[in-house]
């Protein structure tokens, strides 16, 4: 069983930072793509950036320059850093994993599909206000 804990969400003003964090847990945990999915109010869940354990990420066009996402093996957590923050980031702000497993190709942890990952922290809101 894989759990996920999301911390570091809040209210900022526009133009500000946040820092958020998704510890994993789980037995035998090795290799895993990491997620960060957002829902802004009334919308549908829009993939945020995703790390390979093992090295690359990949960022959403709309956070690129802005957030970096990065993963210390050492804690199996990982984080999420948001600059430049606007009003168009107000959403709840999720972690996901999903597991490697042998036959994935080199570009595994590269799509923003919601539906390859099946293990969910429960969510950290940010609001940005104006």
């Amino acid at each position: 069983q894989v759990r996920l804990v999301e911390s570091g969400g809040g209210s900022v003003q526009s133009g500000g930072s946040l820092r958020l964090s998704c510890a994993v847990t789980g037995n035998g945990l090795r290799r895993y793509c990491l997620g960060w999915f957002r829902q802004p109010p009334g919308k549908e869940r829009q993939g945020v950036a995703t790390i390979d354990t093992a090295g690359p990420s990949n960022l959403a066009d709309s956070v690129k320059g802005r957030f970096t996402i990065s993963h210390d093996y050492t804690k199996n957590t990982a984080y999420l850093q948001m600059n430049s923050l606007n009003i168009e980031d107000t959403a709840m702000y999720y972690c996901a994993a999903r597991l490697w497993a042998p036959g994935y190709s080199g570009s595994w942890c590269s799509p923003f599909s919601a539906a390859d990952f099946g293990y969910w922290g429960q969510g950290t809101q940010v609001t940005v206000s104006s």
